[in-house]
């Protein structure tokens, strides 16, 4: 009888002088979640990235949040695509690609995810003023953006994040990250039929 592989797991420390993160994650773990960033709307769609793509998600956050969301809500996210990509290793046996079609009420958002070792983000369909919606009174609709810029290249994953339709902000934003969450949990899923690594060239 094989023994069960071992889970896919990372940490990742990052120190600058305008935030301070530690995040582990466990890409074979059941969707559990313990975030803490400072920023409610950040650390509510991180829950749903967690719950949704099945991976266990730990995040201790401190950052100037007093002057601006922004340092923390980026910083977070590249020490997520740090510790994802890390996690995955020589992604021996995974699946490659993912896709996903999730609705919130009105909104409705695609994302299609490829572990291709190329960062590539393609993010289009926020309507008109997005960007400057206040979501939940300290989280604007820009930062939706930078989250996955900061994710993808980090990860080194080519991303296309589309929303279809929506009307409220805050169904848009956690629409795109369940959306992506669906999508990154096909992609990274171990596939029993590949053998190696998913690609003609030999390496991701």
């Amino acid at each position: 009888m094989t023994s069960p592989k071992p889970h896919r797991t990372a940490r990742v420390q990052r120190e600058t002088s305008e935030s301070s993160i530690d995040l582990s994650i466990d890409l074979d773990g059941t969707g559990t979640s313990d975030i803490e960033t400072g920023v409610p709307f950040y650390d509510h769609l991180l829950t749903a990235f967690a719950k949704h793509s099945l991976t266990d998600l730990t995040v201790r956050a401190r950052g100037d949040i007093e002057i601006d969301v922004h340092h923390t809500v980026e910083d977070v996210g590249i020490a997520l695509g740090t510790a994802i990509r890390q996690a995955l290793g020589d992604k021996s046996g995974i699946s490659r690609y993912g896709d996903a079609l999730v609705p919130l009420d009105e909104a409705l958002a695609q994302a299609v995810v490829d572990i291709s070792g190329r960062p590539y983000l393609v993010h289009t369909g926020e309507p008109d003023g997005f960007e400057y919606h206040l979501i939940g009174g300290h989280f604007t609709g820009s930062m939706v953006r930078h989250v996955f810029e900061a994710i993808t290249f980090n990860a080194a994953l080519t991303v296309h994040v589309t929303v279809l339709g929506g009307r409220d902000p805050h169904h848009i934003a956690e629409a795109e990250f369940k959306a992506f969450a669906r999508a990154f949990r096909q992609a990274k899923a171990l596939d029993p039929l590949v053998v190696g690594i998913p690609s003609t060239k030999g390496a991701l």
